[in-house]
């Protein structure tokens, strides 16, 4: 399954430099499971400051691109070459079931070389930002669904990474926490972070610059024709 891009109407024109350095490139990547062929062929290049929707049928790879980009998944063949720090936010959030808020902070801020101190107050910064019930002190177990996404997109964000990676991150959300999102990814190409989205909300397409469909050609959609008048 190749990928194929395509750029929305919408965004910003790139900028002249953001076309010559891609932070990411992920080229030929195949994946098999036995005799399934996951991906075969995929391909995936993104730049400073671009929001990039990764979309497809159920199946089609999306998720598995991701985790192969995000260096947590091998590819059989193919190259993922990286220029800048990449966040992974998994469509299950990847959290320790009795640990809390801070604690998950600190655990992670460890690996990216942060004290405890500085862990938490830039997490804390971070959760405020997208609405999480900061100091309410219970363990990830007892949270909610959407409450244990935001964990988990803040997690992803507290390296203060220059590609985020993240796969339908909103799982969970109300219909605020989920329009805000949207304005938190406008925010982070504002500041020239780049983001790549799963997702399967086709009506939030005007809000990224480019479309990645890794649906095989075979299988996509015919484009919609003018009816002559």
């Amino acid at each position: 399954m190749t990928a194929a891009s395509a750029t929305t109407a919408e965004g910003p024109a790139p900028s002249p430099d953001r076309g010559r350095w891609p932070l990411l490139a992920a080229s030929g990547i195949v994946k098999r499971y036995g005799v399934k062929h996951v991906l075969d062929g995929g391909d995936l290049t993104v730049h400073h400051g671009e929001v990039v929707a990764l979309v497809g049928e159920n199946g089609c790879g999306k998720t598995t691109l991701l985790r192969i980009c995000a260096g947590i998944t091998r590819p059989d063949a193919g190259r993922v070459e990286e220029r800048g720090r990449i966040g992974y936010c998994p469509q299950e959030p990847g959290l320790l079931e009795l640990l809390n808020a801070d604690e998950h902070l600190a655990l992670f801020g460890a690996g990216f070389g942060l004290s405890r101190k500085a862990a938490i107050a830039a997490g804390r910064r971070l959760l405020e930002e997208l609405d999480f019930p900061v100091g309410d002190g219970s363990v990830s177990k007892d949270l909610s669904g959407g409450t244990r996404q935001k964990l988990n997109l803040a997690l992803a964000l507290l390296g203060d990474p220059e590609v985020l990676l993240l796969d339908e991150p909103y799982q969970g959300f109300d219909t605020g926490s989920y329009v805000n999102f949207w304005d938190h990814v406008t925010g982070w190409r504002a500041a020239g972070r780049t983001t790549v989205v799963v997702t399967h909300m086709l009506s939030e397409l005007s809000r990224v610059d480019r479309v990645v469909d890794l649906t095989h050609p075979s299988r996509r959609a015919p484009a919609p024709t003018e009816t002559a008048r």
